[in-house]
């Protein structure tokens, strides 16, 4: 297959194996990135066709990465490939510019079929993804989660309504940061949500990758400091 690839994964061991069986299927891996800006930094050198991009990644997210690749490399095509696909997880790479999404468990010729879709102008798609693409268009507007500017942020989230999310929090972050300003703890914030524990601390580790802050402490703070939450004893107007 003629297509020059880029890999970005945080996990070396996910990393090398992806790039191992491209290299036996014929793929062309002209470089292999650590985080979100290797990535981008890989593009700005190689110019690949395709990068496969995971989506949690330290420094600048995958999200992110596939924002700015498509914006600063429209040449360049991206897949997704990622464990993480949730709706919310699915509908930002799209929004972001990715033109595939598949998960990890995808096999070799999966991966080279949305290669070739993508390159070809098509969506590389796995089958459960489209799936669930046509099952929340389906069911009209409300299903499909919508972008910071336009979606509504909820009771837990209010002092944020009306604010641009900084720093390119989706919603969902927003409000657990939020609720984590409120002093409540993991499972409490999956509780309220109705998510799973795992899927809370998903959305943490993403918003501190975004923000910066190493910890809740630091994470209180930021939200204070961006309105998004109103510190206690604070004066209502």
């Amino acid at each position: 297959m003629s297509a020059r690839v880029v890999v970005a994964d945080d996990q070396a061991a996910v990393r090398e194996g992806v790039v191992m069986l491209l290299g036996l299927l014929g793929v062309d891996v002209v470089g292999a990135a650590r985080d979100g800006e290797e990535a981008v930094a890989l593009v700005a050198e190689h110019a690949p066709d395709v990068v496969l991009m995971d989506l949690r990644m330290p420094r600048c997210v995958g999200v992110e990465a596939t924002r700015r690749v498509r914006t600063e490399y429209p040449g360049t095509q991206v897949v997704v490939l990622t464990t993480f696909d949730d709706d919310e997880s699915l509908f930002a790479a799209l929004r972001a510019g990715a033109r595939g999404f598949l998960t990890k468990d995808a096999g070799g010729e999966e991966i080279v079929q949305a290669i070739a879709a993508v390159l070809s102008g098509e969506a590389g798609l796995s089958p459960a993804v489209q799936r669930r693409l046509l099952e929340r268009v389906a069911a009209g507007p409300a299903a499909v989660p919508l972008p910071s500017s336009s979606r509504s942020r909820g009771q837990s989230s209010e002092q944020g309504q009306g604010r641009e999310l900084p720093l390119g929090l989706t919603p969902r972050e927003a409000e657990v940061l939020v609720l984590i300003a409120e002093g409540l703890s993991n499972a409490e914030i999956a509780r309220r949500l109705h998510v799973s524990h795992a899927t809370v601390k998903t959305h943490i580790n993403n918003l501190f990758a975004k923000t910066g802050v190493r910890d809740r402490a630091q994470a209180v703070r930021y939200a204070y400091v961006q309105g998004l939450a109103r510190a206690p004893g604070a004066d209502v107007t």
